[in-house]
């Protein structure tokens, strides 16, 4: 139970869910924008956010696409992760997305949820940041189309009134090869010490890591060190550990020397697969 009230809206339209944000900020409200709610409720419920009022985003038809057009892959922000895995058109994509949560929850948790949450796994976005994705943001200057890079540094950087309208991905990586580990201290339950996801394209290994670090990341520096073919890739290992981005995490899950060992292993894991793809 949510111990607190807060206004309700649906708007069905892009431009009216900006207004009615703009609106209600104004009002001292201090809105927000979600899609199934996940996040909101158990913030919520431990009394971290205290909206005034919510702008649910479910009844606008752009938030809701999932096709290929003009071989561009366009997922709306409120695809769930339960549709998403089933559709199964970006399969790396599908796989990342079936292991956040489990089904019960992924039947309510969307893509932009994910992508957007501050919980730090986020592991949705790794196949977006492999592919180099295009995000489309709306806000009070209107609609927007930017590279994932640009905006994903850590976490999707939005401007006050901004929300995600919809993911583009080039339909090329679609089906390119590709690995995906999520490694667990214990068996299919709990959040991950490591996720890993890679794909192969121009004979070169992309890397992208969630679990490893305080936030989702890829590395061009670790990818070079692990395409480095003259040397052994006990020590392209080594030297991509040198890379990250940020300290390894250490938490309830693992510590920081368990995290990089598996992390180590799962690397190995993913260059042999993918070297002989």
């Amino acid at each position: 139970m949510i111990p607190f009230d807060f206004e309700y809206y649906k708007p069905p339209s892009v431009q009216m869910a900006v207004e009615w944000f703009q609106l209600l900020h104004k009002q001292g409200k201090h809105p927000m924008y979600y899609g199934g709610g996940t996040e909101i409720i158990t913030w919520a419920r431990t009394n971290s956010i205290h909206p005034g009022a919510v702008i649910d985003l479910k009844a606008i038809p752009e938030c809701n696409v999932m096709e290929i057009r003009k071989d561009k892959l366009i997922i709306g922000a409120c695809v769930t992760l339960s549709a998403l895995s089933a559709a199964n058109l970006f399969p790396l994509l599908s796989e990342a997305a079936q292991g956040a949560a489990d089904q019960t929850a992924r039947n309510k948790i969307t893509f932009g949820g994910n992508l957007c949450g501050k919980i730090h796994y986020r592991e949705a976005v790794l196949p977006l940041l492999l592919a180099n994705s295009r995000i489309v943001i709306a806000g009070i200057q209107g609609v927007r189309e930017v590279p994932i890079h640009q905006v994903f540094l850590q976490r999707l950087r939005l401007e006050n009134g901004e929300f995600l309208v919809q993911t583009f991905t080039d339909r090329s990586y679609l089906s390119l090869p590709f690995v995906h580990y999520k490694k667990r201290q214990i068996g299919n339950v709990g959040y991950p010490l490591v996720t890993v996801a890679a794909l192969k394209k121009d004979h070169r290994i992309h890397t992208s890591y969630s679990g490893v670090c305080s936030f989702p990341f890829r590395s061009v520096e670790i990818d070079r060190a692990l395409n480095d073919s003259s040397i052994p890739l006990e020590a392209r290992i080594e030297q991509a550990i040198d890379h990250l981005p940020a300290p390894l995490l250490q938490n309830a899950e693992g510590s920081a020397l368990y995290r990089k060992f598996v992390l180590k292993q799962t690397m190995a894991e993913a260059v042999h697969a993918l070297e002989r793809r």
